[in-house]
């Protein structure tokens, strides 16, 4: 503890005795402090013990005492020492009842007793508390790193807990709870989501707190600190205590910052080895060699490739800045990857992620975490798109490129078909302006929309031209006789009904029709191009 009031008067040597505001012994000294000036409050800072002769005081004046004593108070002075047999034989009483009156503790110096012996004492106090602290803070950083390597993360944030008398948490980089200490914690982290996401924003290393008497939500006081050496930080540390952290608490913070930040490094660098072997993995696959890539995935990947899985693919208009300089995590595809790895790790099941530059490709079980959260987080980048908010998308991702294709669910033989399926699903995303599109959802839909590109529309304005050029001279219909006689199958009389006109009329028109075009309607082909230019152009 720091030194106070009342460890200075039981000091042996210094025979202080108290002659005012004894109740107020116990506050902590920060210095002492010898001033002999009237007004001394400009030099003071706070928490200091000021000691005076009253050289320059009329220290027998009740109202000169009254303002001297409530100027110092109002500075933060904790104490004052008066020193008599120098200028007083005796603390004056306007000087005592001022202090008593203001509460201001008021100590007798004998004068056998030099302000600098005070002095001398406070600060050795205060320099064997922070003796202590120091001392401490290596025990607890000793302690932190033998849970840390027994215990993992979860050891650490129990030891550190414990430090800190109080709840640590550990999050990931989408600002999910991972793990948390005592177990009664995690709900009261998980209300932190946001400002984890919010503490991503700044450069590692980062710091906040989050809560406390500006937050009213939250009963503690709580600490966030980023935790990797990258751009934008790999996850974040909670600490939530009663009150503000001591500096041995503090010393243990910080060391289990250290740590944590060394275990997600080389976290990182694992997971480049494991995503090193998940492409191999993936290219065995695609190769048709579902045992060799077994082989190669083992105990890592061995259990996807067991049961049902969908292939991700996705990708962005261009290389942002971000990817080109080495961050994976400061563009859209790293946004998407860190959601599906999250939320794969939250839930205890496997995932294989491959980055390919300006593609992501994903191989997630069929219907699990991962998956869904592919599915919402694209939800989230469509939802920003349309101006709603019922998603919310993981900071970083830009909804202005990123392009997803999910496969339908398949099995290590049908795995190169299942990646020609997420292509194809991501073609058609990128057609129709979607964030996301599953190839289930391609067969059960219509092949109209995927008419709507400018090469199409151009193939369609080309062929109905002449067509259309016709009719305007007033000579025909021969735009709409092609789509009544194409919408009835090449059936004369119900296509003539559509259209109002006699069916030798409606034959005429179709001559005329293969006259301008120079092309049979005969030929089916020709029958489907034209139908497909009608939709195309007048999709309705």
């Amino acid at each position: 503890m720091p030194p106070t009031l009342a460890s200075l008067v039981h000091h042996s040597t210094l025979k202080l005795t108290v002659r005012a505001g004894e109740d107020g012994l116990d506050v902590p000294v920060r210095w002492a402090h010898a001033s002999e000036l009237a007004d001394p409050v400009p030099y003071m800072e706070g928490g200091e013990l000021l000691l005076i002769t009253a050289l320059k005081l009329d220290a027998e004046d009740p109202a000169a005492m009254r303002r001297y004593v409530k100027r110092l108070v109002g500075a933060g002075v904790v104490g004052l020492g008066f020193a008599v047999g120098v200028h007083y034989e005796d603390i004056p009483e306007a000087l005592v009842d001022a202090a008593r009156k203001e509460g201001l503790p008021l100590l007798e110096v004998p004068r056998r007793t030099p302000f600098l012996a005070i002095s001398k004492a406070v600060s050795a106090a205060i320099a064997a508390d922070q003796y202590r602290a120091v001392t401490a803070g290596f025990a607890a950083q000793r302690e932190l790193t033998k849970q840390g390597l027994a215990g993992g993360p979860e050891g650490l944030l129990t030891a550190l807990a414990s430090q800190v008398e109080g709840w640590t948490a550990l999050y990931d980089a989408s600002g999910a709870v991972v793990a948390a200490a005592p177990e009664w914690a995690g709900r009261r982290a998980a209300r932190l989501t946001e400002d984890v996401r919010r503490l991503r924003e700044r450069p590692a290393p980062a710091s906040s707190v989050v809560a406390g008497p500006e937050n009213p939500e939250i009963d503690d006081r709580v600490e966030l600190h980023s935790l990797g050496t990258g751009r934008r930080p790999r996850a974040a540390l909670a600490v939530g205590t009663a009150a503000a952290l001591g500096t041995a608490q503090r010393y243990a913070v910080h060391s289990a910052v250290a740590l944590l930040t060394l275990t997600t490094e080389r976290s990182g660098s694992l997971r480049a080895a494991e995503q090193r072997i998940g492409a191999a993995v993936l290219r065995m696959l695609l190769a048709g060699e579902p045992d060799h890539a077994r082989a190669v995935a083992g105990d890592l990947y061995g259990g996807l490739l067991d049961a049902p899985f969908r292939i991700i693919v996705a990708e962005t208009g261009a290389a942002p800045a971000a990817r080109a300089q080495g961050d994976p995590n400061g563009d859209a595809l790293g946004a998407l990857a860190e959601a599906v790895e999250s939320a794969a790790a939250r839930s205890g099941e496997a995932v294989l992620v491959v980055p390919e530059r300006e593609r992501l490709v994903v191989l997630a079980a069929d219907g699990g975490a991962a998956v869904a959260a592919c599915c919402d987080h694209a939800a989230g980048l469509e939802a920003v798109r349309s101006g709603g908010g019922a998603h919310e998308p993981l900071v970083g991702a830009d909804e202005d490129e990123l392009v997803v294709g999910l496969s339908a669910p398949a099995g290590p033989i049908a795995a190169s078909a299942a990646y020609k399926q997420a292509g194809q699903a991501l073609s058609v995303a990128r057609r129709r302006g979607r964030v996301l599109v599953e190839h289930e959802q391609m067969a059960a839909g219509s092949v109209v929309p995927l008419l709507a590109d400018d090469a199409v529309r151009a193939f369609a304005d080309g062929l109905l031209r002449p067509l259309y050029e016709h009719d305007a001279t007033g000579r025909g219909d021969l735009v709409a006789s092609v789509r009544a006689w194409l919408s009835r199958h090449g059936q004369w009389d119900a296509a003539a009904a559509d259209l109002g006109v006699h069916r030798h009329t409606l034959r005429y028109r179709m001559r005329r029709v293969e006259e301008i075009l120079g092309r049979s309607l005969d030929d089916p082909d020709v029958r489907m191009e034209l139908w497909l230019a009608l939709k195309a152009t007048s999709p309705d």
